[in-house]
């Protein structure tokens, strides 16, 4: 008889439907509508400059597009969501043409009126896969549909779309209370005005959809990530939810914090919105966004298919995944990464946990990391959602 520890029936059950769902929603959908990882704490930790070769996870590219300002040789923006590389290159395809107001119409503030004809002014340049997107679903950009913003849709944007919902038909002080809090001046206004409105955030309602895998699928959460936190954080994920939020309102100004402004209002505005986004760069991100070539694929296969030299990585949170799921292929993304990275290569990973435990042990003695660096930026980052930033230097 063997002396593993069986699974609860019920548990199982959970944990089955919750993998089911995450696997069903990031297979069929749009997940990111925006990067929800900080380049101002990226770009300080990567230190890219001319020489750099870098390997990026996609997300939704609005991070593919800051690092450009910096300069490197080339960047590969990978993702096994197509997708997610569909966005970047209609971002980059506006940014070439040159028309930053059609750009911050439909990228700032999230509609556009003229979605069509500015869809069809750049839709020519789009590659196979964007075209095929973006034909099938430029109205998210229609400002008569009834989310009315690019923002609110994806499933991390309906996620946040019916959150917002929610909490301002539940108390409609609270709309104007979220704007009060984005014009906060300091971290004195902010802690004001948050002690006003967390009691009505954290209401049974709000407790009970953080712990919902649909919702947690939706916003790119999956079970591994939950069940670390629910073993390292004192109260579990209800309370780590709170706390990130509280201390990121609180804690960290709020004047340049355009993560979360466009999630509560569904718009940037000019003076809060992403690198890409300010008129200022225009010139400079058009003449480079050909340093940008996109894969719709895994890390481990891009480097199988695309081996070099790469002198960064940016990993985003997928490893925590991988660690639960697929630990060989874990494994075998860190053997190809360190066969194929210039030596001092760096690594930029965030996890919901609070250490590296996720890379193997062996591996790890492979690297240098920055406890120091990366724990008091990881308190200024402006998303404020992960556990723990971690940087990696190969040694």
């Amino acid at each position: 008889m063997s002396n593993r520890t069986l699974t609860p029936p019920r548990q199982s059950l959970l944990k089955q439907t919750h993998d089911l769902v995450f696997k069903r929603v990031h297979g069929s959908h749009l997940i990111y509508n925006c990067a929800w990882e900080d380049p101002r704490i990226d770009r300080h930790l990567l230190q890219l400059n001319s020489t750099s070769r870098v390997v990026m996870i996609t997300s939704a590219g609005c991070n593919t597009l800051d690092y450009l300002l910096d300069e490197p040789a080339e960047i590969h923006a990978v993702d096994m969501n197509y997708r997610q590389n569909a966005v970047l290159h209609l971002k980059m395809a506006l940014i070439r043409q040159g028309d930053h107001e059609a750009l911050f119409e439909m990228f700032g503030n999230g509609a556009s009126n003229n979605y069509e004809s500015i869809y069809r002014s750049v839709r020519e340049q789009l590659p196979f896969d964007a075209l095929r997107y973006w034909d099938q679903n430029i109205r998210m950009f229609d400002p008569a549909t009834m989310r009315g913003s690019f923002y609110y849709h994806g499933t991390a944007g309906t996620a946040a779309w019916l959150m917002m919902k929610a909490l301002f038909r539940s108390r409609h002080t609270l709309r104007d209370l979220a704007s009060c809090l984005l014009e906060a001046e300091s971290l004195e206004e902010q802690a004001d005005i948050y002690r006003q409105i967390e009691p009505e955030i954290w209401n049974w309602l709000c407790r009970w959809l953080v712990r919902q895998p649909m919702l947690m699928a939706m916003l790119g959460v999956p079970r591994p990530q939950i069940r670390i936190i629910e073993s390292q954080y004192p109260g579990g994920l209800s309370y780590y939810v709170r706390d990130k939020i509280k201390h990121v309102l609180t804690e960290v100004p709020i004047a340049s914090n355009y993560f979360w402004r466009v999630y509560m209002m569904g718009s940037y505005q000019r003076d809060c919105c992403p690198s890409y986004l300010h008129h200022s760069n225009r010139h400079l991100l058009a003449k480079r966004c050909g340093r940008v070539t996109t894969h719709n694929t895994t890390v481990s296969s891009f480097l199988r298919e695309h081996p070099g030299q790469y002198t960064h990585f940016v990993l985003l949170d997928h490893q925590d995944w991988l660690a639960a799921h697929d630990p060989e292929a874990l494994r075998e993304e860190w053997e190809l990464i360190l066969q194929n990275c210039a030596r001092g290569a760096k690594v930029l990973m965030r996890s919901a946990g609070l250490t590296v435990g996720f890379i193997p042990e062996d591996i790890r003695k492979m690297l240098r990391f920055h406890p120091a660096v990366t724990t008091e930026l990881h308190k200024q980052d402006r998303v404020g959602t992960y556990g723990s930033t971690h940087l990696a230097e190969v040694l």
